[in-house]
């Protein structure tokens, strides 16, 4: 194994011990709060008949989630993504593994990436390569197509997200903050693969003016990945303080709670047209409820997964039913029959969240 392999598979490994264990949340809120959703006392159909499915990209899921990216590229996140796959498979879920550049430098990684396949012979998967690696970082030659390409292979993928963490990068000791021709990478990575795109923020969120740019060159769907959940400052804060980082230490904590919440980053994104997922601090089926009635057509969650997924299948199952099950009473409490009927419904935004829509001029849909 290269030296490179070594560390990336090492840093994955320190990635999932800090986020599982460690104190690694954003102190900001996504803006649930904010966000109320008219009560009707006349529900108009049973609860057992209310239908929580989503269409994404040709496809229909039983429920509006993605267990969204987190892991792989070490040894131990075989079984975590074999009992996140199963789960998605039982449940008629989409699921996103972790960065797979461990595997693309390293090929006898792949199998811990390949295990949410084998496990998940007919769920939606999302394949998943950093913007980061599509220019050249610290003497590392960039990604190209046929990189991509066997990312999208290496667990049969029905998507390809490329996801942009540059905070996350600032802040880590080994990051990658070398920009170059990122844009045109970005047009070329979508035109190489021959799976729909996704663009992925991983915790600070997609402004409009980002979200129209990632419309523009080629992305079929956009996930938010906005500030409220895990801060990947903090996570890399951690790291840095174990391993003697002053640098990124200080930067973790100065920028721990930086970026765009996530109940506004949907509101942003949606203003393209393109599907929307809102991940970043989705919680509970109401908070997906009220991601759904912004704009957004599936939502993400990943750290109360993970935590779950450590307990086992019978643990994933629970958090999941419980998940679903509030999500559908929230339809049931404002008069729909369907999740689609959550865009109808009428809201109301206080707080910061209103604040920042309207310093933004983002306009709310009905």
């Amino acid at each position: 194994m290269s030296t490179e392999a070594d560390a990336i598979e090492r840093r994955k490994d320190e990635h999932l011990r800090v986020t599982a264990a460690g104190d690694v949340g954003s102190r900001a809120q996504p803006g649930w709060g904010d966000v109320h959703l008219l009560h009707q006392a006349i529900p108009a159909a049973d609860l057992a008949a209310i239908d929580v499915g989503a269409d994404f990209l040709g496809r229909r899921l039983r429920a509006p989630v993605v267990i969204a990216a987190m892991t792989g590229g070490h040894t131990t996140a075989s079984e975590i993504n074999a009992v996140l796959a199963r789960a998605a498979e039982r449940h008629g879920l989409a699921m996103g593994v972790g960065s797979q550049r461990a595997a693309l430098v390293n090929p006898a990684l792949a199998r811990t990436y390949a295990v949410a396949r084998e496990s998940a012979p007919g769920a939606y998967l999302i394949a998943n390569v950093g913007a980061a690696q599509l220019v050249a970082q610290n003497d590392q030659p960039a990604f190209g197509g046929a990189d991509l390409r066997r990312a999208v292979d290496m667990i049969s993928a029905d998507a390809l997200a490329i996801h942009l963490n540059y905070l996350e990068e600032a802040v880590q000791t080994e990051g990658g903050r070398a920009v170059g021709r990122l844009r045109l990478a970005m047009a070329e990575a979508v035109s190489a693969v021959s799976v729909p795109s996704i663009a992925k923020e991983t915790g600070a969120g997609f402004s409009s003016t980002v979200a129209m740019e990632l419309r523009d060159t080629g992305f079929s769907a956009l996930d938010v990945g906005g500030l409220g959940g895990t801060s990947f400052a903090a996570v890399e804060a951690r790291r840095a303080e174990r391993n003697g980082d002053a640098r990124g230490a200080r930067l973790g904590e100065v920028y721990r709670d930086w970026g765009i919440p996530t109940a506004v980053s949907i509101v942003g994104a949606r203003l393209t047209g393109l599907p929307v997922i809102a991940t970043g601090g989705v919680r509970s089926g109401l908070d997906a409820a009220k991601a759904i009635a912004l704009g957004a057509t599936l939502v993400g969650v990943a750290r109360p997964l993970l935590m779950a997924a450590l307990a086992g299948d019978a643990a994933v199952d629970a958090w999941l039913e419980q998940f679903i099950e509030e999500l559908r009473v929230a339809v049931f409490l404002t008069g729909g029959t369907c999740l689609a009927d959550l865009q109808q419904t009428p809201r109301v935004i206080a707080g910061e969240t209103r604040r920042w829509l309207d310093d933004l001029g983002y306009a709310v849909g009905p």
